[in-house]
This record gives C-alpha cells, structure tokens and sequence, in this order.
C-alpha cells in the first residue's frame, strides 16, 4: 500500500473494467501448456505501444503498429507462444494479416482493432493450420478470470507467470491497472525478448497513454538485461477501456500523478520480475548509480553494470569482487571523476573515493549469496540517478540455451 495506490491482491489484467481474456493449446508448443491466447476488451480501448529496437522486426510488430497507428484504440491482442515469426519473409508477413483477420472474425471486431504478436523460435514458418483452428477456438475460453491461462499461453522458457494490478482513486472513481509480461532470456535494455501487456479502465486518449508508457518504459523495461541480447519480437501493449469513469487523465487532471505511479509500479513489477526470471537465474541483482552528471549517463552506467558477465558471474559466486564493477562504471562511455566513486553491496561498503575498504568477507559472502543483491555506486559528480535491474549468470543459462531448438 501507498497513499498514491494500492497492490489489488489476486488482481490481473482482466481486473479492470471490460477486459477478458482466454487461452488455449494449439500444438504450437511441444508441451501440453497453452500457447495461444487473446486479450479481448468489450469497448474498442485506447492503445499504445513500444518495440523492439532490434532491426530484425518480426511480422506481427509490423500488423501490431499498423492497427494501433490506424485509430489509436485495439479491442483484441492476440498472442502465440512457441513460434516467433520472424525472419520468414513474405510468407511470414501474410501469416500476421491472416491472424489479425482470424481473431477480428472470431470476436466479431474490425480487423483494424486487432494487434497480433508471436514469441519463440526464430525463423521457422507458422504452422498455420494450428493456428486457424486454435484462434477458432479461443472465444469459447473467454472469461473474466483468466488473466493466468492468458499468462500460460505466452510463456516460453518462463519459469513462473508475471502478472501485477492496482488500483488508484481518480476522480472519486477506483480505477485498476493491470499487467501481464514474459520474457527470461534475450533480455537486454531497449527492450528484449519480452512482451508485456497493461490494462487499465481509467479513461485516458491513445496519445496521453503513448506518452506516458514511453516514459515508463525508459525507466522500467529498458532497464533490464539478463544476457546482452534484443530480441526481433519484443513489444509492450497498454489499452485502456476508460470504462471506470473518473475524468479524462492527463498532466491537468487532480489524480494523474496517482495514476502514473500505479502506472509506472505495474511496468517496474513486470520489469523486475522477467529480471529474476532469467533463464537459471537464482538471484535478483539491482543496480543504482546517483551522483552522475546526466540521466543519460546514470543510466548507461547501471545498464553496463548491469549487463557486465563478470559482475554477473561473481554475484553468482557470491565473490565480493567489486573491482568487476569499478571496471564496468568505468567503461560505460560517459566521463567518470576517477577519484570520487564510492561502491557497496547492501549495506557493506567496498569502495570509497576509489579506495578499497577493509571489509568483512564472510558478511559479504552471507550477503550475495541471498536472492537479492543491490549494487550501489555514488559517483559524487551531480545529482542525476537510475536503477537497472538483472539476474546472475549460471550453469543454467548456458545448459538452456544450448538446447533450446531440441
């Protein structure tokens, strides 16, 4: 709980008002688990979304953007696991189009108020027979509660379901906002091999929801890397039915800063939850940087810890080996007082004004050998801070991505 909103306990996407969703097993996957799904809203929703900047873009990206740019509202996004559509030309492309007009067909909606997206292997067709008889089927597992089949049906080498929703007061009115992701590995900042979703029933134009799910995105999901590698699929979606009433939200409207907190804790849940997903991860790791000279530099300076193998490695190890990230602050292409850098881990200081402190080893070693380690470094420059978010680098990731076509 803060005085801003309030954790909905149990809540998920199809929480807010005029959402459902559904999923189902279609053989796209070679496991029982769903792996076809759809979020369906009973009002064309205000919609906005954020891509990958992978220069590889999937065919679904493109249909997404397209229907989203049409009219700024979606009233279905439809969602396969187990498959990625990416890298298979013409073929590919026809395939989206053809998804986009299935599911407009199957829920009775304008082919233009439908995105699709796909996540999985890399360059092999849609087996599109599945495909059609599993989206024929999905309006028959519509349902007000099934934000965790949805969730199913989206995950690949997901270890758990990720999904979070608040509520706010707006306008004396309780509006929910809601979020559903996956994503465990090819996950690096500007965006990754995830895919997030947000719902919301608060009332709030197509441009005022892009605007704002930008910014969140910056300082949420673009924050976050488990192995240094952008996907070709990666987008996150927001819709908002506005069915809760409350008053148009934007930077004028009372309860706005409530809305955008709510707003900015769903991205920053997802965010840090796909983090502590990583593929055989088995800790969550936090970087904060303050004192740098610009939000640009913060920012990149944490993303290098972040993704650094050898500060993963040893966060892992649980070997207080803070050297690794004097290293990489070092690196991160922005100009650092050599002199002035202080480091800890939690509470156990390491590093002040670039001199090593004596400090107890066992504590350290008790210390990173939690699952949550946080990673402070004060560069006494300025004031500008930013936080990035990741995972240790195991055996596991290596014995996972080693097999993962077989």
């Amino acid at each position: 709980m803060t005085e801003l909103f309030a954790v909905v306990e149990g809540g998920g996407i199809t929480t807010p008002q005029g959402f459902e969703a559904a999923g189902l097993h279609c053989g796209l996957k070679k496991t029982d688990r769903n792996d076809l799904g759809a979020i369906v809203c009973r009002v064309p929703a205000a919609a906005a979304g954020v891509y990958t900047t992978n220069q590889f873009q999937a065919a679904p990206l493109q249909v997404t953007r397209e229907s989203i740019g049409s009219d700024g509202r979606l009233q279905v996004m439809l969602v396969n696991s187990g498959n990625a559509n990416a890298c298979t030309g013409k073929q590919g492309e026809a395939d989206a189009y053809e998804m986009r007009a299935l599911a407009a067909q199957a829920f009775g909606v304008a082919e233009s108020d439908v995105g699709v997206t796909s996540t999985g292997v890399i360059g092999e067709p849609l087996p599109m027979e599945k495909v059609r008889k599993g989206v024929a089927g999905l309006p028959q597992t519509l349902k007000a509660d099934s934000s965790e089949a949805f969730c199913q049906a989206i995950m690949t080498t997901d270890l758990v379901q990720k999904l979070i929703c608040v509520k706010v007061q707006v306008g004396g009115q309780t509006v929910h906002i809601a979020g559903a992701a996956k994503g465990s590995g090819m996950i690096h900042p500007n965006m990754a091999t995830m895919l997030g979703f947000i719902t919301t029933d608060g009332q709030i134009s197509s441009g005022e929801l892009a605007k704002l799910l930008s910014g969140v995105t910056d300082t949420t999901f673009n924050m976050i890397t488990v192995d240094g590698d952008t996907s070709t699929n990666d987008m996150v979606v927001a819709m908002a039915s506005g069915l809760a009433g409350g008053g148009e939200l934007n930077d004028s409207h009372p309860d706005y800063e409530s809305f955008a907190a709510g707003f900015r804790y769903v991205g920053e849940y997802l965010a840090k939850a796909i983090a502590k997903d990583g593929e055989g991860a088995t800790k969550l790791i936090e970087v904060n940087v303050a004192g740098a000279e610009s939000t640009e530099a913060a920012r990149a300076i944490a993303k290098t810890v972040i993704g650094s193998s050898l500060v993963k490695s040893a966060c892992f190890g649980a070997d207080a080996n803070w050297g690794r990230i004097i290293a990489a602050v070092g690196r991160a292409g922005f100009p650092v007082n050599t002199e002035t850098v202080d480091i800890r881990l939690g509470d156990i200081v390491t590093l002040e004004q670039s001199r090593p402190v004596r400090f107890d080893e066992g504590k350290a070693l008790e210390y990173l050998r939690g699952d949550l380690v946080q990673i402070f470094v004060h560069l006494h420059m300025a004031d500008a801070t930013a936080t990035a978010w990741g995972c240790d680098l195991t055996y596991d990731y290596v014995r996972i991505n080693a097999a993962y076509r077989t």
